[in-house]
């Protein structure tokens, strides 16, 4: 009998191992844009963050979402992306 291994990703807010189910993909396509994707599905590259306003907020501080994307990111797209999570909590 095989057990499937759970896919684990780190949230770049806290920098914690969780399973990939339980954590919010944050995604930056080719267009440059940046949004959430609860789907993990959308096409892009993906950094993890956990389902909280602390995670997001550790993460927009230390500049963790830029270092993944290894682009900078306008601050109207963090405000945006707390928007749309202050809305789900």
């Amino acid at each position: 009998m095989q057990t499937r291994k759970i896919p684990l990703r780190r949230c770049t807010g806290c920098g914690e191992m969780k399973p990939k189910k339980e954590l919010i993909r944050v995604v930056h396509n080719k267009e440059g844009e940046t949004s959430l994707d609860r789907t993990g599905r959308k096409a892009g590259r993906g950094a993890y963050l956990c389902p909280s306003m602390e995670c997001f907020r550790r993460a927009r501080k230390s500049r963790g979402l830029e270092r993944a994307f290894s682009c900078r990111i306008p601050e109207e797209v963090y405000n945006g992306l707390e928007e749309e999570l202050a809305s789900d909590e």
